[in-house]
């Protein structure tokens, strides 16, 4: 979901519409996201969004990212 508003006085309140929008519909989703649309949400979210997945991604990172050069946005930390 997106909360939009060209006022940006307004943004304070559609920032909590959205934050409680979410919270009152999440608990009846599958949990995950597209991970495109993730920003600042921590690791949790991230692991949740890729579920039985992010174990193998780890993996990957690990042989192709050792360094974690790549570590904007969806993190996945080798």
């Amino acid at each position: 979901m997106v909360g939009v508003d060209l006022d940006p006085a307004n943004n304070k309140r559609i920032t909590d519409w959205a934050k409680a929008y979410w919270n009152a519909t999440h608990p009846y989703s599958l949990g995950g996201t597209c991970v495109n649309f993730l920003m600042e949400e921590g690791q949790e979210r991230v692991k949740a969004t890729y579920r039985d997945n992010y174990d193998r991604l780890v993996q990957v990172k690990r042989k192709y990212d050792p360094t974690n050069l790549f570590h904007i946005n969806q993190n996945i930390v080798p």
